[in-house]
């Protein structure tokens, strides 16, 4: 009888154990992040528009202050993840390409041998 084959496939792993990266994950992480982003994106702006929409109906000096604090705190966090989200869709993609990049280049360098 012959052994059965294990047709795992092999995963690469860093010195720290975790996971090498791959074009494949940053691209997938990349889509992942990017689609977060426009989710937060339009969060942020349904947001702001009913903040606009809706004025706050008081004459009180300290209560308008405070709702203003507020609404732009709000506003300020949702755009800031929206950011986050987005700057780590840019970085994955272009890490992504980098090692596609740099995969070619060591397949079409032939060995010094």
């Amino acid at each position: 009888m012959s052994e059965p084959t294990n047709s795992a496939p092999v995963v690469q792993v860093s010195k720290e154990g975790a996971p090498a990266p791959s074009p494949l994950r940053c691209i997938g992480g990349s889509i992942v992040a990017g689609a977060i982003a426009v989710v937060l994106y339009r969060l942020t702006s349904s947001i702001a528009i009913a903040f606009a929409s809706k004025p706050l109906q008081t004459d009180n000096f300290t209560t308008q202050r405070i709702s203003a604090a507020v609404r732009t705190l709000i506003i300020g966090l949702s755009s800031l993840g929206t950011g986050i989200f987005a700057l780590a869709a840019f970085g994955l993609f272009a890490l992504g390409t980098q090692l596609l990049l740099q995969r070619s280049k060591e397949e079409s360098t032939p060995p010094n041998a």
